[in-house]
This record gives C-alpha cells, structure tokens and sequence, in this order.
C-alpha cells in the first residue's frame, strides 16, 4: 500500500470517527432529550385532567368521551387518578387499562413522590399530586409516536449524511495527500535520475526549513559520501593494478628470459632469487592490503579491549628486529608509569601493532643508520607516541601527502616500499579516536607523533 493511500485512508478514518462520534452525540442527545419532554407532557396533561375533574367538576364520562375521540390523534394519554388507600377515582379506559396498576405499585410512588418507566413502547409516570389537603396518585402512559418518528427520520439522515461526507472527505484526503507528497514525487524523479556514472548530480534542497528540504539535505550528504568512496575506489583499483602488474611483470619477464635458452646455474640462480623477491614484496602487498581492508570496518564490527600500550610497542619492536635484524630500535620511557591505565587504552590489539610496526619499519627504512627512536609520555588525557629516525627528512610539499594510499615520496629510492604503510597507520589511529601528525626538515630526519586517548579519560 502507497503512503498516499495509507495517509488518504488515515485521515478518512479519523473524520469518519470524529463525524460517527458527533452523530452518535447529536442522535443520543435528542433521543434523551424527547424522552424528558415527553414525560413532562405527560406529567402536564395528567395535572390538567385531575383539575377538570376535581376542580371544574367534570364529570368522568365527559372525560371518557374525550379520551375515546382522541384514539385516532397522535396524542393518546391514559390517565387514572387513585387516593392514598388504592380506591380508583377515575380511570380514561378501564375496560383497556394499559398501565395495570397494583398496589406495590401505588404504595412505590407514595414512597417515592414519582416514577417513571417504560412499560413496552409507552412511556409511564407516576406521581403524589397534593390538591385541597388531600392526595392523590395519578398515572399516566402514552406512546410518543410522533417523537420516535422524528428519531427515525433524524437517524437515517444522520447515516447517509455520514456516507456522503466520508465519500466527500475521502476525495478530499486523496487531493491533500497528493499534493502533500508532491515533493517527494519530485525528489524521487530526481533521484532516479543519479546512477553510478553521474554521481556529481545533486537534488534540490527547496527552502531549507521542512522535512522535504531535511531529507533532501541528508541525502545529498550521502551521495557527497557515496561520490567520494566511488573516486577512492576508483584510484584504489588503479593504483593497485599499478602496483600488482609491476613485481608480475618483472617476475614475468625474469622468467621468460630464463626459459628462452640454456644458462648456467648461477643464472638460474639469480633467477629464482629475484622471482622470490618479487613474490615478497606481492607477498607485503597483499598483507598491507588485507590490513586496510580490517581498518575501513566498521568499528561497531571490530573487537576492542584493555591494551597495554607499553608491552603492544614491545611486541612491535621483537617482531620488527625478528624480520631486519640489522635494524635498531630504541624505546624510551619519558615518565615514571604510576597507573597502568595511564598507559592502556581501548582498542584492537592486532590493527595497533600493525600500525606501529609500520611507522618503526618505515623510521629504520628511511634512517641513514636503519636506527627508529620510540618514546611513550603520559598526559592527563592522552598517551602520546613518538617515533624519530635520522634520514633525510621529509620536503614541506610532500607533508601532506604521505598518508594518502600508494603515495611514495622522493625517498622511495632510499627504501622500496607500497605506499600503503601509512595511509593504513592513519586509518588505524583514527579508527582508535586518535590523531598522527609529522614534523620533518630535509636532512635531519622526522618525527611522527600518535597522540591517543588513554582508558582514565574515557
């Protein structure tokens, strides 16, 4: 079902109910308010009876008389006058006697001064009428034929008043809520109009004030984002079909050189040795890409816990001294640790090691003595890292581009490498709600500083 018709069917069924109350309110109403007057007619009439036959002295055939020629009228009363002791004084149809009255029953509205009920289709009163020191019981019934017709016609033209109002209101709830979703029907055309190839187009944002303009705004947030992530991907396929067919080709064309004709065993030696070379460095390349593919997770996927980041540096440096023996690692411990939790945080323990092994493999690479310093320094809200090598630095150009994936700087020849270390490094900090920054100056070497959020100021 569309929101246009659940939104027509919606605003159908509250009018629909607000107009069956209000009938049921008016129907009610009247029909109580017949039934009042009705019996104070009766109660009326009855009192004009008993004074033309105690006060006026009319005699009770005359009265008879007149009740019998009023049969055929729309007003029929019965009336019957009683004393206190049950002895009828007059009765307008005795051979009739609609009501049949007891003695209970007089004995009821001498206690009670009045009552009233139904009695079938008539309406019956009874009541002590006090007149000259003396009392009497009078009651008197009659069917309020014109009255119950009345609610009858008002009934029917109450339910088909309810039906044509609901065709109308239904008609009319259609019309506003085509025209309320009139701009989200334009911003569904413009959206089908945005494919994978045109990603730049934007839809427009109206007034900038309702729901509409609110959505629209969100939206165009998201295909900011949606057009980004296309051109990275993009660059990121590139790039790595670059970076793939270059130790393939090589390793390739080694090969193909060798088949060609016999050669000497050193030949096939040096060989296969630059084939393994080019299948480590695919080898590193596959690695640091599985790597990168964990850290764009999203994080609510990523296990975090407790970690030390004292020992995690530890583990980095042994694993990075097991791999290049003749680099250097030295790891200093600028304070006094008081509280573990000064130096924990909460994280994912493989994706920080990763990181720090990069940033102490790339310190001793890029080293004239393959020498990375690492210290670790506690503040009141942060842990901060810094790993410090001595080559020849970085140029004030290439700063803000180091961290971009499969960037590689002019001291590339110093040190093969893929160009994905870093931007992963980045990732991962940033995924731990951390920053990295780098100071560099050309022939003095550079400074990367990891600053993190340690467990006591989370």
């Amino acid at each position: 079902m569309t929101i246009r018709k659940r939104l027509t069917l919606l605003f159908t069924s509250i009018i629909a109910l607000l107009l069956l109350a209000f009938a049921l309110v008016i129907y009610f109403s009247l029909a109580q308010n017949r039934e009042e007057e009705y019996y104070n007619l009766l109660h009326h009439t009855a009192i004009t009876k008993a004074n033309l036959l105690l006060d006026a002295k009319v005699q009770p055939s005359v009265l008879q008389l007149i009740y019998r020629n009023a049969e055929n009228s729309l007003f029929q009363e019965e009336v019957a006058i009683y004393d206190p002791s049950f002895h009828l004084l007059y009765h307008d149809a005795v051979d009739i006697d609609k009501v049949k009255e007891t003695r209970k029953m007089i004995d009821e509205i001498v206690s009670k001064k009045q009552i009233r009920f139904y009695q079938g289709s008539l309406q019956v009163v009874g009541f002590l009428y006090h007149h000259h020191q003396k009392d009497y019981i009078i009651t008197a019934a009659a069917n309020d034929e014109s009255g119950y017709s009345k609610l009858i016609n008002l009934k029917y033209t109450l339910i088909i008043s309810f039906f044509v109002a609901i065709i109308f209101v239904y008609m009319a709830g259609q019309f506003f809520a085509s025209k309320a979703l009139k701009p989200v029907s334009d911003l569904v055309d413009e959206v089908e109009e945005i494919t994978a190839t045109n990603l730049d187009l934007r839809i427009k944002e109206g007034n900038g004030k309702d729901e509409i303009a609110e959505l629209a705004i969100t939206f165009n947030a998201m295909l900011n984002r949606l057009e980004k992530s296309f051109d990275a991907q993009k660059e990121f396929v590139s790039n790595i079909s670059h970076e793939l067919r270059t130790p393939l080709t090589a390793m390739l064309t080694e090969l193909q050189v060798t088949l060609e004709k016999e050669r000497d065993n050193q030949f096939y030696k040096d060989s296969i040795t630059h084939a393994v070379s080019d299948a480590q460095k695919l080898v590193k390349l596959s690695n640091s890409l599985l790597d990168m593919a964990k850290a764009n997770y999203d994080h609510t996927e990523i296990s975090f816990k407790e970690v030390r980041l004292d020992e995690l540096l530890l583990d980095a440096r042994n694993d990075v001294l097991h791999n290049q023996r003749d680099f250097k690692i030295n790891l200093t411990f600028e304070q006094e640790i008081e509280d573990d939790d000064l130096i924990s945080v909460m994280g994912n323990e493989y994706l920080l090691k990763v990181a720090f092994m990069n940033l102490i493999e790339n310190g001793c690479k890029f080293s004239s003595d393959h020498e990375c310093s690492v210290s670790i320094r506690y503040l009141p809200q942060n842990i901060i890292l810094s790993f410090k090598n001595k080559g020849a630095g970085i140029s004030q150009e290439e700063l803000p581009k180091i961290f971009k994936a499969f960037y590689r700087g002019e001291n590339q020849k110093v040190s093969f490498g893929n160009g994905i270390g870093l931007s992963l490094t980045k990732k991962i900090i940033e995924l731990h709600h951390g920053t990295i920054n780098v100071d560099s100056v050309l022939g003095q070497g550079a400074t990367f500083s990891v600053e993190m959020p340690h467990i006591c100021s989370v």
